[in-house]
């Protein structure tokens, strides 16, 4: 009998959670007996939706596009997602952007709309066995006067049933309203509309708000037979770390299959411990079979929430860049050894380790083959190595397991999703040693494998930029557009004008899922600084247009979209804006001219200099105001309210200013950030999620000094030389502690000290300090601009 051993490390935590005491030393006997069998196991997946995170991944070159998609769902290679949630879009927001409908108004139905029909066909096409999952979070205004439980959104989820057939698309699983409720009679009559549609496979998942439904069953048998899966979000908490999972006793003895239809929302490497957690605890705790973790990928740029958030983020398609988080590969060790269909093991086969939540958890599969099995075992938050004790009977294989590790506390990939020494059981028993923090999967199957594509290193997008959207077929996004409300697509010219413009083609207010906002899209990079965004507008109803430039940071809903907006309605009427992540708004100046009047084309134009800001409209200058809140950011073109204006020609041209840039760390993917906006001298900088604040930006003078605001600058506390000395901001002062060589190879080297800028302890987490220290050559030394 071999013996698997690994050298032990120190545990590393991940966030923190209140749990019981690590038992010490902890041996585990566990025996997998394949005759004692539980509930069926439906897959393990991920969401694109909930709202917009997919946008820029249909935008990226090749061969990254293909990459990251072969990362998701090929099988035997990356995360080999078994369920995809595609979001049945509405035109309203419904987290990180407005997915479009297919159906705008009643009866104009576009198959081709969005992106969420292709990235299914990207999945299908890679894994034909994968399980397609859909939901709508928003509707359009026109469905059922405002009500969205109605017969006309059973037949909108029908029409969408349809498209999704003319792209070669099955649909195994169909949900009511995101995070909504439910009501019972509307459950009912959608089963009665999807079996007279010819859809009576498709499963109805009820209702992704709580266990409620279950517990009106006895009284309606009905509703019971309408719906085929009983779904929960956060069954394990919410932003939580996930260490005790619920339901009710009403759902598990639904008879229905119990799923965590929505979970994480964490950070696609900091998320990890709660990851594997919730699909392990789910199953031993409240017999969950089916996890779909939210979001699916976070395509989206850095200003945007939860712009970490998923299995992996890539938000830079103009440099192909992404990052594979250590979420991606928990999920790997669920998907690449285990298929929908397997059977969860019960008795002591699946349980927690030494019988102590805090030593880790177990979970044991076979196959349909009656044959082969899985185990995957989570140690996180103990501290000390365990030993498992493994016996295998009732016709399970006793033939050698393989053995595959994550290291969930290591930031080195090297150390994620690694095949280790096989194991030969003697007489059906094994033993294995287990260390702290740790994911195994331990598998009598063959045939997984870790991915090797990496993608570039993140730039930003050039300027100047120009679309004059005669490149794309009518009813198109833009390539580098994110529809943050309403729906922006390409549709032929009108007033006078040939070929193809920009349209926002949203007419009412949609049966929103979060508050409501002005319709507006976001294009191009957040790290955008000096520049003037120009663009021609054809007012076609009474209302205002408005030009966005350096919109920064966003916060939830997305009517807290940082940023200055130039304002002009079809009377004459401008000012220049500032709206704020708070949702208020300052005029910094304005001023009336002629009248616009109604289908008409006028150039407008938004011009930034460092602290000047400039509006004009068709050559001639509005005004002017001065302000330095936002140093970068995306540029935008909206509507306030939802008119279906038009837009053409596109231009971002560079203007001269100071030259502001981020420091984006090569290995945390973080930026260097002043915590809080703060100004106060002796603040210490740290890492934070890229996000383009003014906190975030810094100018490097020909003084060698990396300012901040305009007015301090990166200094080393004291004029220290000693490794770990802190670096803040300071007033500037020209003194040697404030001077850097940002060198070609990445690093930022203090003058003074002559040691670099340094994260500290190789951290990789929101909020690391950042310190000066020896230069080593080390990833978390090293600095993308």
């Amino acid at each position: 009998m071999r013996h698997l051993v690994m050298a032990v490390v120190a545990a590393v935590t991940i966030g923190s959670v209140a749990a019981p005491a690590p038992a010490a030393a902890a041996v585990t006997t566990i025996a997998i007996n394949g005759t004692v069998a539980g509930r069926t196991f439906d897959g393990v997946g991920a969401i694109s939706g909930g709202g917009g995170n997919s946008r820029l991944l249909i935008d990226y070159p090749e061969p990254q596009r293909t990459q990251i998609l072969d990362y998701l769902f090929k099988p035997d290679y990356g995360a080999a997602v078994q369920l995809l949630k595609l979001e049945i879009g509405g035109d309203g927001n419904s987290t990180d952007g407005s997915e479009p409908s297919h159906q705008h108004v009643r009866g104009d139905v576009n198959c081709d709309a969005g992106y969420e029909f292709w990235l299914g066909e990207q999945a299908v096409a890679r894994n034909p066995d994968l399980k397609l999952v859909a939901l709508p979070w928003t509707a359009p205004g026109w469905i059922g006067g405002g009500n969205f439980w109605s017969s006309d959104m059973i037949d909108y989820d029908i029409s969408w049933l349809n498209c999704a057939k003319r792209h070669g698309l099955t649909i195994s699983y169909l949900g009511g309203w995101n995070e909504r409720g439910h009501d019972s009679t509307w459950y009912k009559n959608l089963r009665t509309g999807l079996d007279n549609a010819g859809y009576g496979s498709v499963r109805i998942v009820g209702d992704d708000s709580g266990w409620g439904m279950a517990d009106e069953f006895a009284a309606d048998l009905a509703l019971k037979n309408a719906v085929g899966v009983l779904g929960n979000h956060y069954v394990c908490g919410y932003l939580s770390q996930a260490d005790s999972c619920s339901t009710t006793g009403n759902a598990r003895g639904s008879g229905k299959p119990l799923w965590a239809s929505e979970f994480g929302s964490q950070d696609d490497n900091a998320g990890v411990v709660p990851y594997i957690r919730t699909v392990n605890r789910g199953y031993l705790d409240a017999e969950i079979t089916g996890y779909l973790n939210w979001p699916l990928i976070a395509a989206i740029t850095p200003n945007l929430p939860y712009a970490t958030v998923g299995l992996m983020d890539a938000g830079s398609p103009w440099s192909g860049a992404y990052r594979v988080g250590r979420n991606l590969w928990a999920n790997a060790h669920y998907a690449q050894f285990t298929k929908p269909g397997w059977r969860y093991l019960n008795s002591s086969a699946s349980g927690y380790l030494g019988g102590n939540r805090a030593n880790g958890s177990y979970v044991s599969l076979k196959s349909t083959n009656n044959s082969d099995y899985s185990t995957i075992y989570e140690t996180s938050g103990s501290t000390a190595a365990q030993t498992v004790n493994v016996t295998v009977s009732g016709g399970l294989s006793t033939g050698t397991v393989h053995v595959w590790s994550t290291d969930m506390g290591s930031p080195d990939t090297a150390d994620w999703f690694v095949r280790q020494a096989d194991v030969t059981p003697s007489g059906g028993s094994y033993t294995l040693t287990l260390q702290p923090n740790r994911i195994y999967t331990v598998t009598t199957t063959t045939g997984q494998a870790k991915g090797t594509a990496a993608g570039p290193a993140p730039h930003g997008l050039a300027l100047p930029y120009t679309d004059d959207f005669d490149g794309y077929a009518v009813r198109k996004l833009p390539r580098y557009t994110e529809d943050m409300q309403g729906s922006f697509e390409t549709r032929a010219c009108s007033a006078g004008r040939s070929g193809i413009c920009l349209q926002q083609v949203t007419p009412q207010r949609p049966i929103n899922w979060q508050d409501d906002s002005d319709a507006f899209t976001l294009f191009g990079d957040a790290g955008w600084t000096n520049y003037t965004v120009g663009l021609d507008v054809n007012m076609q109803q009474a209302g205002t247009v408005t030009l966005l430039g350096r919109a920064n940071t966003q916060n939830r809903p997305q009517n807290r979209q940082a940023a200055y907006q130039l304002r002009v309605n079809n009377n004459g009427g401008w000012a220049i804006v500032k709206h704020t992540t708070g949702n208020t708004d300052t005029t910094l100046a304005s001023g009336t001219r002629a009248a616009l009047g109604l289908n008409s084309w006028h150039n407008l134009k938004l011009g930034f200099s460092g602290s000047q800001i400039t509006a004009s409209i068709d050559n001639t200058t509005l005004g002017t105001a001065n302000d330095f809140s936002y140093g970068s950011g995306q540029a935008g073109v909206g509507v306030v309210g939802y008119q279906t204006d038009q837009f053409d020609n596109l231009s971002v041209t560079p203007n001269t200013g100071p030259v502001l840039s981020t420091l984006r760390g090569v290995q945390s993917g973080r930026c260097v950030d002043v915590p809080g906006a703060a100004q106060t001298n002796g603040t210490q900088v740290a890492l934070w999620d890229c996000n383009g604040g003014s906190n975030q930006n810094f100018t490097l003078t020909d003084a060698k000094q990396l300012q901040v605001y305009g007015a301090k600058c990166l200094d080393v506390d004291g004029a220290s030389t000693t490794d770990g000395a802190k670096v803040q901001i300071w007033d500037c002062n020209r003194g040697a502690n404030q001077q850097w060589n940002v060198n070609p190879d990445g690093t930022v080297v203090g003058v003074g000290s002559g040691k670099c800028l340094d994260a500290t302890a190789q951290g990789t987490a929101n909020g690391t300090r950042l310190e000066i220290w020896t230069c080593n050559g080390g990833d978390n030394q090293k600095w993308v601009r």
